[in-house]
């Protein structure tokens, strides 16, 4: 027995679907016996009302526990929204059962006859009145209202923010609660005479019953037909307290006459407040509460207070301090404290669905003991050898990133995706014809299996554009240990253009038994008949790819099967496809020679076929038992035909930049119009408008033309990078049969030109692609060790941005194919296997980004470092060149102050000394590229010097040698000008 978990000391089950909150339960002297013993009365959203008498369960009663316990069981035909015990009869002290029905309130009175047998006594209800309400009902409270003694009266929210009051059996007045919008919870606090509950503005109100009674009535200000009473004022609450969240119950505990205090439960905050409206404090909960009840604490000062939440878990704090933690069999919707005739502070806990417990928190005395364990020897070697064995253990669990290992992970789920082989009839395309041709659709069916609990898994589709599905999420039901669960989907084209890829994922997000949310991913692939047709072949085309094989060519009609029946060729040597979007391609099987060709009119509309024969060809010899297959590509790369769909979306970019300039520019100028005519209305002396709202009227013309350009322009933009992705696949697709290159050669290769899966706006495919290139091109592509070295020594670079031209990023792949050409390899190893030298450690300078050398001569590669040279003696000028210019800056400085002596003499001087200055300008230009041109054979002089000096010496002292040789000539030049000007 656990010592944190309720103990059940009496239970029963309330009906068959039937629902209960937290208004439906009190306790107390219902009957009136007078004996100080509690009574349980349950009121039910089915209007059945039951009183109960708990008492201590026999194991010998079984089933019948609840049943003696039951005193009676009513069925009041309306739904009972509350149940209370008070005063509610006036001349009598006796209390009575208020009960909420949603359009009347009823008051009863619970009579108790005994028996001459033991189950003799019998009791009933006895209605002693009612009054039927014209508004719908939400909650009552009840209380001594305004100071009066020896009974109470009651107070009902209705619906729409009426306070209803009565007097035992007569109606006093309603008051509409301000800025009322939900009702909230109701309470009255007896030290102040007041109201208090949360509105809609998710703040505390409180209303007094004085205040309440002054104010304007509720008939009047609804009915216009009546006259107003003037003597009315208008309701406001005396204080309210921003809560900033809803309220779920609202209690003011009189018991505890040491600490006046109100508490309200929030759903993420727990509130205690003094009767002014203060907070006296307040605690943060760190769980979805579902109800509360304080009570008295035995400490002065302090109170106790039991918290249900959702977890089935029920804490008792002292203010806010936690206590106790109990576990209980549900989530609770009500508590109450009652006193039975055997055991006094029983917890009464009332659920939804009817679950009614009474509990107390504790344990059972245990009377097991722990066996005496015979003592033995340790054998220190197997303790040492069990403690090595536990140490690689942690070591092992320590070294993996995952809690779970994959295979049981795995193993929660199994998710299975099964295309079907045929196209659906009908088809369920939103598009259901492309220029005449009709667009199929497949229909895809996805099985979910459990091999533990699950409560919650949703499904989500995602296929690339333009293609699209039905239903691209599902929620899955709570799967048991075994169970399996399928869900169906169509997908269909959706656009006129090919899209880059077939395949689809599928993503379930579920949560384990324990709560930790898990993802698992599975992929499908369509088929290629979705977005194809077989057609006639075309002899001639613009571009054409010839792929050499080892193996005889095969037919081609039994590697496409679904298309060979509506080829016109019978032979087998030549297949068409024709897109649904427009474009053709051909596949033509040589009869002489091991090649086939792919030619078509349009180059991306080729990277789906070829992907699919290679892909097939692949599987048929695999098939046959063939291991030694090899294919390859001759000739040069297709790079230009490439570089056009790169340049075509980047001239939509550029427009897409524009557009969003103009836009910005003239909702500018809208905004200005729209002012100055505001200004011109507002104005009390009407004034003349002076074409503005003709001016307004044109911008907004403009603005809306613009929009629709802009729109149009990114429907293009995202067919042009559709377009540009199949580009590139067929790119890396013909590098990699080019050089034979492995899969995870491909897939560096593939992740550098694909980094991004669509544009955005901040960042675009261009300057991203340019980024991944010339980082391969610094590294594992690099000339030499020295120069990947000194690349990756360096840190920082320019921010990523829209590039003016696709010049550079041409460059950059023209010069990524020829490396690959040359033997280079692609890895991601090689980058930490480098070892950086200490004097190019000192060359890291922030912002600084390597130029890469476009030549791929090699003859020149061994001037690589030539270049980091001159990297160091543009970042890191030498103290003496400081010097240097600083005295140099004093001598030039002091030329201007004689001219200035000498611009006093008159008009004439000047305008001759400002054309010597020009034509001196003119010779100091010239100057330049003279000194220039002599200093750069005396530079490659001093370079090669301190070259064999550097590895004598240390790194940053051979940096501020060649600092210093390189600035001296710059001194000399700076000495050359004031001569050129003075000549």
């Amino acid at each position: 027995m656990s010592l944190f978990k309720a103990r059940d000391w009496w239970s029963a089950a309330l009906g068959e679907g039937e629902e209960f909150d937290q208004g439906c339960i009190c306790v107390g002297d219902v009957d009136n016996s007078g004996t100080g013993h509690d009574k349980v009365v349950v009121g039910s959203y089915m209007g059945m009302l039951r009183i109960f008498s708990p008492h201590a369960s026999k194991p010998s009663e079984g089933g019948q526990g609840s049943a003696e316990a039951q005193l009676l069981e009513v069925h009041l035909q309306n739904a009972i929204i509350q149940v209370e015990l008070g005063k509610f009869v006036s001349c009598s002290d006796l209390l009575h059962l208020a009960v909420l029905h949603p359009r009347k309130l009823s008051v009863f009175s619970v009579l108790g006859t005994a028996g001459n047998v033991e189950h003799g006594d019998q009791y009933q209800v006895k209605l002693v009145y009612e009054h039927n309400l014209q508004r719908t009902a939400c909650n009552m409270t009840y209380g001594a209202f305004g100071g009066v003694t020896g009974h109470h009266s009651l107070c009902i929210q209705s619906m729409d923010g009426m306070l209803m009051f009565f007097e035992q059996d007569s109606y006093s007045f309603g008051r509409f609660l301000p800025g009322f919008l939900l009702p909230g919870p109701l309470a009255y606090n007896s030290r102040t005479d007041s109201f208090l509950t949360v509105s809609s503005a998710r703040q505390l109100e409180s209303y007094k019953y004085e205040t309440l009674a002054v104010a304007t009535e509720a008939e009047r200000r609804q009915d216009p037909d009546l006259p107003l009473k003037s003597g009315g004022k208008r309701l406001s609450p005396d204080w309210t307290l921003v809560l900033g969240e809803q309220a779920l119950d609202i209690s003011v505990p009189s018991s505890s006459h040491s600490s006046f205090s109100i508490f309200v439960l929030g759903e993420r905050n727990l509130y205690c407040l003094r009767d002014n409206g203060q907070i006296r404090f307040m605690k943060k909960l760190e769980f979805n509460p579902s109800c509360f009840l304080p009570y008295a604490s035995l400490t002065d000062g302090t109170t106790n207070l039991l918290l249900g939440n959702h977890t089935n878990m029920l804490l008792v704090y002292q203010d806010v301090t936690l206590k106790w933690a109990a576990q209980l069999a549900f989530v609770p919707v009500a508590l109450r404290v009652a006193n039975f005739p055997e055991l006094r502070g029983t917890l009464v806990s009332l659920s939804w669905d009817g679950h009614l417990l009474c509990s107390y928190m504790g344990t059972d005395p245990s009377f097991f003991s722990t066996p005496k364990v015979d003592s033995r020897e340790v054998d220190y070697e197997q303790v040492d050898a069990e403690m090595k064995k536990l140490h690689k253990f942690i070591r092992e669990a320590s070294r993996s990133q995952d809690i779970l290992r994959k295979d049981e992970r795995e193993e929660d789920l199994t998710v299975t995706a099964c295309v079907s082989s045929s196209m659906d009839s009908p088809s369920a395309a939103l598009i259901q014809d492309i220029d005449g041709f009709p667009v199929p659709s497949v229909r895809v069916k996805v099985k979910v299996k459990a091999n533990s609990v699950f409560t919650s898994s949703k499904l989500t589709i995602t296929v690339q554009p333009p293609l699209a599905v039905t239903q691209d999420q599902f929620v899955l039901e709570p799967l048991g240990v075994g169970t399996s669960t399928a869900v169906a989907f169509s997908a269909f084209l959706n656009g006129r253009y090919p899209p880059a890829d077939l395949s689809g994922d599928i993503t379930v997000s579920y949560s384990s038994p324990t709560g930790v949310p898990h993802v698992l991913q599975s992929r499908f692939t369509l088929p290629l008949a979705l977005i194809c047709t077989a057609s006639s072949p075309n002899k001639t085309s613009n571009f054409k790819i010839t792929v050499d094989t080892n193996q005889p060519p095969v037919d081609l009609s039994t590697v496409f099967p679904e298309f060979a029946a509506k080829s016109e060729d019978n032979e087998g040597n030549s297949l068409a496809f024709h897109f649904l979007s427009g474009g053709n391609v051909t596949v033509l099987a040589s009869k002489t020679s091991q090649r086939y060709r792919i030619q078509s009119d349009t180059f991306e509309d080729m990277w789906l076929v070829v992907k699919e024969l290679v892909h097939r060809v692949d599987l048929h010899f695999s098939k046959l038992g063939v291991t030694d297959f090899k294919k390859s590509v001759n000739g040069p790369l297709p790079l230009q035909e490439y570089f056009l769909s790169v340049d075509h979306h980047f001239q939509l970019r550029v427009s897409a930049q524009k557009y969003q300039d103009l836009l910005s520019e003239h909702a500018v100028q809208f905004r200005a119009i729209q002012r100055r005519l505001l200004t011109r209305f507002k104005d009390k002396t009407p004034a003349p408008l002076q074409n503005l709202d003709t001016l307004l009227d044109a911008t907004y013309s403009q603005v809306m033309a613009l929009a629709e350009a802009a729109d149009e322009n990114r429907l293009l933009l995202d067919e042009a990078f559709v377009r540009l992705r199949s580009a590139t696949h067929l790119l890396v697709l013909l590098l990699s049969l080019w050089q034979g290159l492995t899969p995870d050669q491909t897939a560096i290769l593939e992740a550098t030109l694909l980094p991004l899966l669509q544009d955005t706006p901040q960042l675009g495919w261009e300057e991203s692609c340019d980024a991944a290139v010339s980082h391969l091109l610094r590294t594992c592509l690099s000339r030499s060790p020295k120069d990947q070295a000194t690349s990756l020594a360096q840190t920082g670079g320019p921010v990523l941005g829209l590039p003016r031209d696709t010049s550079r990023l041409k460059k950059h792949i023209t010069l990524l194919c020829e490396r690959i050409g040359k033997g280079g390899r692609l890895t991601l190893a090689s980058e930490a296997n480098v070892q950086v030298p200490a004097q190019v450690q000192n060359l890291a300078a922030p912002g600084g980004v390597e130029p890469i050398s476009e030549l791929a001569g090699d003859g020149e590669e061994a001037d690589v470092p030539q270049d980091t040279t001159k990297f160091i003696k543009k970042k890191q000028p030498s103290k003496k060149v400081k010097k240097e210019k600083d005295s140099k800056e004093k001598k030039v400085s002091k030329e201007p102050s004689e001219g200035a002596v000498k611009e006093d003499t008159g008009d004439a001087e000047e305008t001759v000394k400002e054309a010597k200055k020009k034509e001196g300008s003119k010779e100091k230009k010239e100057a330049k590229k003279e000194s220039s041109s002599s200093s750069s054979s005396k530079e490659k002089k001093e370079v090669s010097k301190e070259k064999k000096e550097a590895s004598k010496e240390s790194g940053k002292e051979s940096g501020d040698k060649k600092v210093s040789k390189k600035t001296s000539v710059k001194v000399k030049e700076k000495k050359k000008e004031p001569e050129a000007g003075d000549g």
